[in-house]
């Protein structure tokens, strides 16, 4: 069976205070196009794991593949632009910069991979504004938005260079309700219609629950897949 994503026999030690070992032999992979949450208490490992399934911390044991090419082992600047290419990023926090425009915001990845010119990278970005119903913002400073049109532009950004999986930590834990479902409901599209892959971390129930599947943690080890 191919995976977007297969990590196999992951483990974690943190060396201070005291040798710990925060994961344990962790094993599972992502299909194309399929919507998975992790759930589990604070400190069970949920983003620890994130971390190291986006290529963001090296410092483990075991084996992590992107499309059956193997990540793990791989040197800083091939990782830099592999998770600007193929992974795309939601965090609680959408870390919008205040003074640039929403298109402006979302153009960054773009700008920073360069493979297209400035005028293509804008209508790409025009483009998922417009998917995601928010081109109207496209001018105004994301310091004048509000935190669930700050979310949907966080997400544009993600989807600027159309990675093969999203990764999301916490990306409702910041929204009321009717932000929270809106943000669900734009993630089950994009599975559903473009077939990318979603892998988020949260502690809604409801959200995880409308997921294709749940992954649960529990002292660094996956309990049930």
């Amino acid at each position: 069976m191919k995976y977007v994503l297969e990590a196999k026999n992951i483990n974690k030690y943190f060396k201070k205070p005291k040798p710990f070992q925060v994961l344990k032999d962790i094993s599972f992979g992502i299909k194309k196009g399929e919507f998975t949450s992790i759930m589990g208490k604070s400190g069970c490992g949920k983003s620890t794991l994130l971390y190291i399934l986006s290529t963001m911390d090296t410092d483990y044991k075991g084996a992590l593949y992107f499309n059956d090419t193997l990540i793990t082992g791989q040197d800083k600047k091939f990782l830099s632009r592999f998770r600007n290419e193929h992974i795309g990023f939601v965090f609680q926090f959408h870390y919008l910069l205040a003074e640039f425009s929403v298109l402006e915001n979302v153009m960054l990845p773009a700008k920073k991979l360069a493979q297209f010119s400035k005028d293509e990278i804008e209508v790409k970005a025009i483009e998922k504004l417009k998917m995601l119903g928010i081109e109207k913002l496209a001018l105004k400073k994301a310091s004048q938005i509000s935190g669930g049109e700050k979310q949907r532009v966080a997400i544009a950004r993600a989807l600027i260079n159309e990675p093969s999986i999203i990764m999301g930590d916490e990306p409702t834990g910041n929204l009321d309700s009717h932000n929270a479902l809106n943000v669900f409901d734009i993630f089950k599209k994009l599975s559903l219609k473009e077939g990318l892959s979603l892998l988020i971390v949260t502690h809604d129930h409801d959200f995880a629950k409308k997921t294709d599947r749940i992954i649960e943690m529990s002292d660094g080890c996956i309990r049930n897949s």
